[in-house]
């Protein structure tokens, strides 16, 4: 199977070697034509603002759109999740264009700025349940966003707790002040919805192959479920059309 990785900026290179080194191939996306050649796709972490004026400016959001609307399986980490969400909140002046399609509102910047990011254990038990390992999976939060809200459709694969002096939103159903004493609160940061999957931290800063793994079998489970006619080029596991490149530094 070949997985397309958006290029524009970010850590699509990381994505890249963490697939290979589950003996896939990753294509860098650059081009709204280059979709056309890949059966799933990873939006990486990076600044959302800078890759959406990219992706405007390259006039990529139609193909986006349309890639995840005919139900190609999408990825999407940290900058990722916030275009594939439906509402966006916390944003800079004037906003930013969104793909949408996973029905959920998100905070852009919930955890804080830059100097604010963090790594911490993360409770996954579906992601153990499918793919074996500890219970817990180290989240790399980088000035993460965070889920709000979800709709009906949507599974919440994992929660992060946090102290609620530190939410720092309100709206209409939501409501939390920063000098409010209220007892700790459970913060999406993944969730699935049909053919989409989103983390709010990121998998590819990570030794751990798990999410990977996990949306190579959602995208082949999908596949399966699909036309035979309108696969494209495979690449099994354990094989790469590419050269062995030596896999970029990874976090651990």
């Amino acid at each position: 199977m070949t997985v397309g990785v958006l290029a524009l900026q970010g850590s699509f290179n990381e994505h890249i070697a963490a697939l290979r080194r589950l003996g896939v191939q990753g294509i860098e996306i650059r081009k709204a034509e280059q979709l056309l050649t890949v059966s799933s796709l990873i939006i990486p972490g990076g600044e959302s603002t800078t890759m959406a004026k990219l992706a405007e400016y390259h006039n990529l959001f139609p193909a986006l759109r349309e890639f995840v609307k005919t139900g190609k399986p999408v990825w999407g980490t940290c900058a990722g999740l916030i275009f594939l969400a439906d509402r966006a909140v916390g944003q800079k002046e004037g906003g930013q264009e969104l793909v949408g399609g996973l029905d959920c509102t998100v905070h852009r910047n919930f955890f804080g700025s830059q100097i604010q990011s963090f790594e911490a254990d993360i409770s996954v038990p579906i992601l153990t349940s499918k793919e074996g390992g500890p219970e817990t999976f180290r989240g790399v939060f980088i000035r993460a966003p965070a889920v709000l809200d979800v709709g009906p459709d949507v599974e919440v694969l994992a929660h992060y707790p946090v102290p609620s002096n530190k939410v720092l939103y309100s709206s209409s159903t939501v409501q939390i002040q920063e000098e409010d004493a209220l007892p700790e609160t459970n913060v999406i940061v993944a969730v699935k919805q049909r053919n989409l999957l989103a983390t709010a931290f990121h998998p590819e800063l990570t030794a751990d192959t798990r999410w990977h793994s996990y949306f190579m079998k959602m995208a082949k489970e999908m596949e399966q479920g699909a036309s035979s006619s309108s696969s494209g080029t495979i690449v099994s596991v354990g094989e790469t059309s590419e050269q062995a490149k030596p896999d970029i530094p990874i976090y651990q």
